[in-house]
């Protein structure tokens, strides 16, 4: 196609395979592992007693956040809520589910590249990473921004 011939996009067709694309993702596998590890989260009693325990331990946690380490609570607080996390961890539904959650966002990011390179290789992706190593304009690091 050359640049004098525009080819215009429909945007009804374009939104009907955004939807086709959403119900592939939503029938696939990996969204029905997460789903079903999830139920299993939400109905596990001792699950809930533990994110009501976790919520709590926060709670207390934030409370000494105001001082910050000087709080002579603080690094106990932190060190209580640490270790429910873990206590949660332990439990297979618990664990399963993250693990179905990290491969389900794992995927929708995977998607997210494939359809911003398909339009251009130029264009810029967030990191799925939760911990950034660092680069582009907001760490400090060069960038291309303007």
């Amino acid at each position: 196609m050359s640049v004098s011939e525009k080819k215009t996009v429909d945007m009804a067709e374009m939104l009907t395979y955004a939807y086709e694309l959403g119900d592939m993702i939503n029938s696939s596998a990996c969204v029905a592992e997460y789903l079903h590890w999830k139920q299993q989260v939400e109905k596990d009693t001792e699950v809930q007693l533990m994110v009501k325990k976790l919520e709590s331990k926060k709670e207390l946690f934030e409370e000494t956040q105001r001082f910050g380490h000087f709080h002579p609570n603080y690094h106990e607080a932190m060190g209580q809520v640490a270790e429910v996390e873990r206590e949660l961890e332990q439990i297979e539904a618990v664990s399963r589910f993250k693990q179905a959650e990290k491969e389900l966002d794992e995927l929708l990011h995977q998607m997210s590249e494939t359809l911003a390179y398909a339009v251009s290789d130029s264009i810029k992706v967030p990191s799925n990473d939760p911990n950034p190593k660092g680069g582009g304009c907001g760490s400090g690091g060069k960038c291309s921004c303007g």
